[in-house]
């Protein structure tokens, strides 16, 4: 805090500016006040579908039963709430559940490591994994993927330390990664002992119709990076990897963050791990989310601002596209952001709240939770449609809608 400005007083420098920590609402201007399931409920009494779940990390919705009773038994047994470098029993439940997970080609040989919450604290312990192990430095992303990736190397230059897969990159636009890609650089990779590093942290937890994403193109991985939903929505990362790569902290490497393996999140994670494992919710945003981008893809085909859809299982990405910016017209910064933005902006007045991402803020992101039902899909898939086409009859006159607009329906 700095002063009594930053808690909503008047300062000696004049009237209270509102805190910069409260600008990111402006975007979704809900203030919500109790959730359960896909329902929202906010201050003003009114309800919503959240088609965001916590950027994936509610893998089970608000506030699902099982998730209360885990964390509620461990509030009530005495345990710690937090401790570090400790195995527990609520731990080792957890790690076992993990284990009941992974494909045997892994679980066979794996070591699980607790890392920070953050997202970045689990691929930065990966990576240092990897290169500990292998002594090599530089560490090739599927950014600079094509089949001669590992091949394409100056004379001398040493083989990667690692090579970084998502599945889906979700932050980057739902842009889910060719099955026939990865299985033809988890090949090579092997065959060049390059350890195959695979980033769960979007996909994972049955999002995209497999228990791991990863499982659609059959490889297996060297280490695997784990956070958002494997938590229940609590927050925990993890690294599961290869026995034979080591220990980071024996080769001098930085630990991996003080608040690792929080005894509530791991009960969370445990209980959320089980009911997907238990209740086949994988199969279930298979076959959902099928028909869910199957209705998203009839929606561009008569939108003439939706230029492509894309995803897997149920995790759907909608990019929005402004005529005039094609090959045929005169360019328009900015004007697929306003319209992604406008069609946000839409669904939150029909009762939908669903994201925006993508390097330009572009593409409508729906991440349902996996506990949706056919009838909650519909009425979303007609609301988000509805907006679509409240946007889509704007935009032929040329007039892109200001941020703070509303569309008449």
């Amino acid at each position: 805090m700095r002063g009594s400005a930053a808690q909503g007083g008047a300062s000696r420098r004049g009237p209270a500016r509102e805190p910069a920590a409260r600008t990111y609402a402006r975007a979704l201007p809900v203030v919500p006040v109790r959730a359960r399931g896909l329902t929202i409920e906010g201050a003003d009494g009114r309800r919503y579908l959240d088609c965001v779940s916590g950027a994936g990390t509610l893998a089970l919705g608000h506030n699902h039963p099982v998730v209360l009773e885990a964390i509620r038994r461990v509030l009530d047994s005495g345990a710690p709430l937090h401790v570090e470098d400790l195995t527990t029993p609520v731990e080792d439940a957890f790690v076992t559940e993990l284990l009941r997970t992974l494909p045997p080609g892994l679980a066979d040989r794996a070591r699980v490591r607790f890392c920070g919450p953050t997202g970045t604290d689990p691929v930065a312990t990966a990576l240092a994994l990897v290169r500990a192990a292998t002594g090599r430095a530089r560490v090739v992303t599927l950014a600079d993927a094509h089949e001669a990736v590992l091949d394409d190397r100056e004379p001398g230059q040493p083989l990667p330390a690692g090579l970084l897969l998502d599945p889906v990159r979700s932050e980057a636009g739902v842009l889910p990664a060719p099955d026939a890609l990865v299985r033809r650089l988890g090949d090579r990779a092997d065959g060049q002992a390059v350890p195959l590093v695979v980033d769960e942290t979007d996909s994972g937890v049955g999002r995209t119709g497999a228990y791991w994403a990863f499982e659609h193109s059959g490889v297996t991985p060297d280490v695997l990076v784990l956070a958002k939903a494997i938590g229940g929505s609590l927050p925990l990362a993890a690294v599961v990897h290869r026995d034979d790569l080591g220990d980071p902290n024996r080769h001098g490497t930085p630990r991996a963050g003080s608040f690792r393996g929080n005894q509530l999140a791991l009960a969370a994670g445990t209980a959320t791990l089980a009911h997907v494992r238990e209740h086949r919710l994988a199969e279930h945003a298979a076959a959902l989310g099928g028909r869910m981008l199957a209705r998203l893809r009839a929606l561009a085909a008569d939108s003439g601002c939706v230029g492509d859809v894309r995803g897997r299982g149920l995790m759907a990405g909608v990019e929005l596209v402004a005529p005039e910016d094609s090959p045929d017209g005169p360019a328009r910064p900015g004007a697929a952001a306003h319209l992604a933005a406008a069609v946000r902006r839409e669904s939150l007045r029909r009762g939908l709240i669903v994201d925006v991402t993508g390097p330009h803020a572009s593409v409508v992101r729906l991440l349902p939770p996996l506990i949706v039902t056919e009838e909650q899909m519909s009425v979303v898939l007609e609301l988000f449609a509805d907006a679509v086409r409240a946007v889509d009859r704007l935009w032929p006159g040329g007039s892109v809608p200001l941020r703070g607009q509303s569309i008449s329906r």
